[in-house]
């Protein structure tokens, strides 16, 4: 199943979480000034040489620090203000302002690239601060000082700094560093304590009405993403939209919350919605011209499109992230590389793929131990590439350490996906007790995340967000209303003087009325009409699942009466003592064993048109390899590609193979010898088809004539290839060959369901 933040968002999901740190980057200390530069220069330049002029010389100083973009210009000439401030300070003995000098300082020149010269003069700036009791820029200094150093160091920092703001009272500060405190859990992958914090930041924000809150819903989706709480996820991505937009945020961090929308839309499967909203954050990205955003919002969009079966189209979304946004940064260069992998996977290339796969390995490890963040994604893509090479090996090592990792996160979506991986791998093997086993641990814990009451918070959720919208331009609606009227009332202050116009407007106004009640009128009958559409559509999709439980039912009713026939054959063949008679009675046996393995599988498949004939042949050919143990006597050769038939198709031939091989086991191979059953099943081109069963045996007589053959194997085969207008040949070539070639009626395809989520 292709999800992957997939799931696999999704997953599918760990991707942003570089967005994430630089986004608290962008929200540190002082990151709020956006003022302009050429404002504050011209009140500069009318200021007397007082503590007001520092402190504008000081905010000119922030202001060409946090432009957007990153320019050496702008850096000199924060240098240049923090200077002059920092003279003016020290002629006035401003110790308030040579405390913010010092730090400014230190932070211009850690956005220099030169961090450790940063540290040492932020430290400086923490003894000025101690000495001069200055307690509320001491708080800022260590919000500085949680810039470096490790994450406990940025974790003892950042709560010095909330102590000392709960000490002054600074509420809204108070709330940035909860922001911030939660951030930096989520990053390590500590959810709970993450959410914890950013929810008592929100509570904070929202006691002093502090509006701009859409950050903190951003983070919020973030962390239940990464705990795959679907529905938490979106709730708060679209409150972060909702907030935004209603604040009229048109900074870089409107791309960060359309990201999370996305990411909240694919792990809900949504993925045309989630592949818009990645295209919106994509637009205001590439505006910011960020690299690092562009990136990660393309390495969501590649897994979107990955999982639409868009592998070409994905592959030219990282060819032009190479190109126009060039990275020196490691992980995200890994991050191309299991783009990569993926990609030429789902291509088939393994050529390619086992490049990528080993560019992973060789960096994060065979068990992607090196890496934290994005380990599950990681662990993914080694699981999807060994189950594609069935390297089973690997494989079930691979998928018992994401699930040990699942469980402890309680992350049930990413669980649920690797115990469909781990069906698919028991199945492959012929472990049916234990793929029946994780198939039902999938449906079950994938029923939690998008079944029940959650779809209908999922719903609701959807149809709230789109009515707040509504609701929003029915206000705008209602003030052009209000303006519309406060014209009518000018106008009519001059009615006498405008007699004839006020006859004409007038006029006008009842027209528009007449139309605004035809209008009315006509929108109220499509309403109604839209409301019978949608009930009959709820009663065809009521009626389609009744038909399709009925249709498994029939298959499980069907083959539950073919076993029953083969266990009456069973039973009536210990009564009796004729050769003849038991051998037909066990022919028929093989014959009804070979239509009941095809109502089994569709019975127990989601797809109850087709039926993948690969599988279908092997298992009918286990079956006869154990009734007639033949292990040590003939080798059988299957090359059969993934075919999906109908029972129409599946039924004649295997009956088909279930004959001829019949006869291969019993005439083939006389007194003991050796020898090789071969059996190939491809599609020849578009709906064309050929099936050849072959051995290395004794053959048949050169006069051997097939249509005046009185044999019931031989005319059952010829009966059947006509069933499905098939061309039946027969001809000794070093052994017999049974060869037959048929056309597909696709009028009634279905379409299998074997995708996976990356």
């Amino acid at each position: 199943m292709s999800n992957n933040f997939v799931n696999a968002f999704k997953n599918h999901l760990c991707s942003t979480h570089m967005v994430i740190f630089l986004f608290i980057l962008h929200t540190q200390v002082f990151a709020q000034f956006k003022k302009d530069p050429a404002a504050i220069n011209r009140k500069i330049a009318v200021s007397e040489n007082d503590t007001q002029k520092v402190e504008l010389l000081l905010t000119l100083g922030k202001c060409y620090l946090n432009k957007d973009g990153e320019f050496k210009n702008d850096l000199d000439n924060a240098v240049l203000a923090n200077k002059q401030a920092k003279v003016l300070s020290d002629q006035l003995n401003y110790k308030l302002g040579i405390g913010k000098s010092i730090l400014l300082s230190a932070q211009i020149t850690r956005e220099k690239g030169r961090p450790e010269n940063g540290l040492k003069i932020a430290r400086q700036a923490l003894i000025y601060t101690q000495n001069n009791l200055l307690l509320e820029l001491q708080a800022y200094v260590y919000l500085e000082l949680s810039m470096y150093g490790s994450f406990e160091d940025k974790i003892k920092n950042k709560e010095t700094a909330l102590r000392i703001f709960k000490k002054v009272g600074a509420k809204e500060k108070q709330a940035d560093i909860l922001k911030q405190l939660g951030e930096l859990y989520i990053i390590q992958e500590n959810q709970a304590k993450g959410i914890a914090l950013l929810k008592e930041s929100l509570q904070l924000y929202q006691s002093i009405k502090f509006p701009h809150v859409q950050g903190v819903y951003n983070l919020l989706s973030e962390g239940y993403t990464q705990t795959g709480n679907c529905v938490e996820s979106l709730k708060y991505a679209l409150l972060a939209e909702k907030t935004a937009v209603k604040v009229r945020d048109s900074s870089l961090q409107m791309s960060s919350i359309y990201n999370h929308v996305g990411m909240a839309y694919y792990s809900l499967r949504q993925k045309n919605t989630s592949e818009e909203y990645f295209y919106k954050a994509l637009e205001i990205a590439k505006k910011y011209k960020d690299t690092e955003y562009v990136r990660a919002i393309n390495e969501n969009l590649c897994t979107v499109l990955i999982s639409q079966k868009k592998e070409k189209d994905a592959l030219k979304v990282i060819r032009d992230m190479q190109l126009n946004f060039p990275t020196a940064n490691i992980g995200r260069q890994m991050k191309e590389n299991y783009l990569l992998l993926t990609v030429y996977r789902k291509l088939q290339n393994i050529d390619k793929a086992k490049i990528y796969y080993n560019k992973l390995v060789a960096y994060y490890g065979i068990n992607a131990e090196k890496e934290k963040e994005n380990r599950l994604q990681i662990l993914r893509s080694y699981s999807n590439y060994h189950y594609q090479l069935k390297n089973y090996n690997d494989l079930y090592r691979i998928i018992r350490l994401i699930d040990s990792i699942t469980t402890a996160t309680n992350n049930n979506l990413m669980c649920s996906e690797n115990h469909l991986t781990w069906f698919q791998a028991d199945s492959s093997r012929g472990d049916y007790k234990n793929a029946i086993k994780h198939y039902q641990l999938y449906k079950s814990l994938s029923d939690s995340v998008y079944k029940g009451e959650k779809s209908k918070q999922i719903n609701s959720l959807q149809i709230k967000f789109e009515s707040e919208k509504k609701d929003k331009n029915i206000d705008l609606l209602t003030q052009q209303d209000k303006l519309q009227k406060i014209q009518i009332r000018n106008d009519s202050i001059i009615r006498y003087v405008f007699i004839a116009s006020l006859i004409v407007l007038t006029l006008f106004i009842l027209l528009l009325y007449n139309r605004f009640l035809l209008k009315k009128k006509t929108n109220k009958q499509l309403e109604i009409k839209t409301q019978e559409i949608n009930e009959q559509n709820e009663l065809n999709k009521k009626m389609l699942i009744e038909k399709e439980w009925l249709l498994k039912e029939i298959h499980h009713r069907v083959k539950n009466n073919l076993q029953i026939v083969i266990s009456l054959l069973n039973t009536q063949s210990a009564y009796l003592d004729n050769e003849d008679a038991l051998l037909a009675i066990q022919n028929s046996q093989h014959r009804m064993h070979a239509m009941s393995l095809i109502h089994q599988k569709l019975y127990q498949s989601d797809n109850l048109a087709n039926i993948d004939m690969s599988w279908y042949i092997y298992e009918l050919i286990s079956y006869m390899k154990e009734c007639f143990d033949t292990h040590e006597k003939i080798n059988f050769v299957l090359n059969t590609e993934k075919v999906y038939l109908d029972v129409a198709h599946a039924v004649p031939l295997g009956l088909i193979i279930n004959e001829a091989v019949n006869n291969a086991i019993k005439y083939a191979f006389p007194q003991d010898t050796k020898g090789d059953v071969y059996i190939e099943l491809k599609n020849t081109g578009e709906n064309n088809y050929k099936l050849i069963i072959a051995d290395n045996g004794i053959g048949v007589a050169e006069n051997f004539n097939a249509a005046e053959r009185k044999s019931l194997g031989v005319n059952l085969m010829m009966g059947l290839s006509e069933q499905i207008d098939g061309n039946f040949e027969m001809k000794n070539d070093h052994g017999l060959k049974i060869k037959i070639t048929f056309t597909r009626n696709t009028e009634f395809e279905g379409t299998a369901d074997n995708s996976e989520i990356i």
